[in-house]
């Protein structure tokens, strides 16, 4: 198969170096948000506003922006919405106690630590509770590396 320049992705697999050492020799540093999309309740989870009281979105459909936003509210959103035109803006108005267009992370984010790299997965070494707390990990194991490069 044919590698584009640049490293990147052909027929959705990723170009990768043979590896030097067995799967066992590494560790994958890996974060997973699962989506929101399938759940109903994500907007009431989150306590948003929008879900609870209505919203509005304003789009200039004189814009290619606009007039795509407008066109996926209209036949591809499944909302419930008033209309009103004046000239080219275009007032949508949601009813409420219905999914918004915002992203609610009502699922947890999970940071970890596993054994193993692309080949094999061999297991969780840890699970972080935070960001910060994952890159922190990230950068020392980096350093550790640098540190065994260096000494030879």
């Amino acid at each position: 198969m044919r590698q584009p320049r640049g490293g990147g992705v052909l027929m959705g697999q990723p170009f990768r170096l043979p590896p030097a050492r067995p799967a066992a020799a590494y560790q994958t540093y890996r974060y997973t948000s699962p989506p929101d999309v399938t759940v109903r309740s994500a907007c009431e989870q989150a306590g948003c506003l929008a879900w609870r009281h209505g919203w509005r979105t304003v789009v200039d459909e004189a814009t290619t922006t606009g007039s795509g936003q407008a066109a996926y509210i209209r036949h591809r959103s499944g909302r419930d919405f008033r209309e009103q035109r004046t000239g080219a803006l275009t007032v949508f108005t949601f009813t409420p106690r219905q999914r918004c267009f915002a992203e609610h992370h009502t699922r947890p984010q999970i940071y970890q630590v596993r054994r193993g790299d692309w080949r094999e997965n061999l297991g969780v070494i840890r699970d972080h509770l935070t960001a910060a707390d994952w890159v922190e990990d990230f950068a020392a194991h980096q350093q550790r590396i640098a540190d065994r490069l260096a000494a030879g």
